[in-house]
């Protein structure tokens, strides 16, 4: 080390590889030779960092990660964070979906219990000894037996914007009502789907005896939940103007038997 301090003074020696040419030697300082070291690193480390930041070469020497600021750390993570959420309401609505269809599909009572079918057609006499009621009762039993053994009330009291007509696509009645008005069961039954669906907005679907279900969409808010099972003439839901086919607030109200939409005014008692 002290012999380098020593030296003030270099002499580079440059010998060609053709014999011809004679060698040729410079002589430099060794203040020199550091000066020109720093100038030539300090070239090269500006030509590197320009290279790297303002050319596509950023994108194949540098990792992904390092070329991100903080800031734009953070907006990855908010974006990384709504995707997750985006994901899951994916699957969420994919599995609404997927019931949406099995409910919608479903035109038989295999969902219907025995108790359950009991419990909406069997009717008990007052044990008052009321003869009106149980002549009534009779009468009532005779009526609407001699047919079939369910039969339907209008869920809603309202004016009918669009009637039933398939060929148009449309498999149902339309009522036009204000927002939140009451919507009440047709008839008993055991509700198979209660749930927002993007297409319909809430909906509930209730499975009747006799291979019947009814349909109830573009609710603003469900009173019943999936699984329940419901009286005729129950509150079930408020109507609104919820998902992407409705045009202003209404009811849309179908009647399915044996899987096909029927025309509800064949089989309201009260139309």
């Amino acid at each position: 080390m002290k012999s380098l301090k020593k030296i003030k003074k270099f002499s580079l020696l440059i010998v060609p590889e053709e014999t011809s040419n004679a060698p040729k030697s410079f002589k430099i300082s060794s203040s020199k030779l550091i000066a020109s070291v720093v100038i030539y690193t300090f070239v090269v480390f500006l030509l590197g960092f320009y290279v790297i930041s303002y050319t596509p070469l950023n994108e194949i020497l540098l990792p992904y990660s390092l070329r991100l600021t903080d800031s734009d750390k953070k907006k990855v993570d908010i974006l990384n964070n709504k995707v997750n959420l985006l994901a899951k309401e994916v699957e969420a609505l994919k599995s609404v979906n997927s019931r949406l269809k099995f409910a919608i599909m479903l035109g038989d009572t295999s969902l219907f219990k025995d108790d359950i079918r009991q419990k909406d057609t069997v009717k008990t006499i007052p044990k008052q000894g009321d003869l009106f009621a149980v002549v009534s009762k009779i009468i009532s039993d005779l009526f609407y037996r001699q047919e079939k053994d369910i039969y339907f009330i209008k869920p809603v009291t309202g004016f009918v914007s669009n009637k039933f007509n398939p060929e148009a696509g449309h498999y149902g009645y339309d009522f036009a009502l204000k927002e939140n008005t009451p919507v009440y069961a047709s008839s008993g039954g055991y509700i198979v789907f209660a749930d927002y669906s993007p297409m319909y907005g809430y909906t509930i679907i209730i499975n009747h005896p006799e291979n019947y279900v009814t349909k109830y969409m573009h609710c603003a808010m469900l009173v019943k939940k999936e699984g329940e099972i419901v009286k005729q003439g129950e509150l079930i839901a408020l109507s609104g103007n919820s998902g992407i086919q409705s045009s202003g607030p209404h009811l849309h109200f179908e009647i399915w038997k044996d899987g096909k939409a029927i025309d509800p005014e064949k089989v309201l008692i009260n139309f």
